[in-house]
């Protein structure tokens, strides 16, 4: 998504069928087990599932193309990683134009490798 974009239920023209919406952030939100770096992107794509517009649409073919160029991206376990326990958190109060809800998220590392992660709204 681009940065800074906030999208809102209000822009843009409705989409005539949003079932082509709903079906791609659907595969999306499945994809997000494998692609951690989507997941921030497919949770706010996933707010307009009941009535998406043209800048939701866009927004999810943007997502689309950054996987394309990205297809050789994931998460990757290396063997030899050390044991050093790494956490990182970040937090943005009230940051949805719509429902001006916080966001929170931490992810978790050993060594070099991610063992848990977490956003919330």
């Amino acid at each position: 998504m681009e940065q800074n974009l906030k999208l809102t239920t209000s822009d843009g023209d409705l989409l005539s069928n949003p079932s082509p919406y709903r079906r791609l952030v659907g595969r999306l939100i499945y994809l997000t087990i494998t692609r951690t770096d989507i997941a921030f992107t497919v949770n706010i794509l996933n707010q307009f599932m009941h009535a998406p517009r043209a800048p939701h649409l866009t927004a999810a073919h943007r997502v689309l193309r950054y996987l394309k160029s990205t297809s050789g991206h994931g998460i990757f376990f290396a063997a030899s990683s050390g044991l050093q326990l790494t956490a990182y958190t970040v937090s943005d109060w009230a940051s949805c134009p719509t429902t001006r809800h916080s966001t929170t998220g931490y992810f978790i590392q050993l060594g070099t490798n991610p063992i848990s992660w977490r956003t919330k709204k």
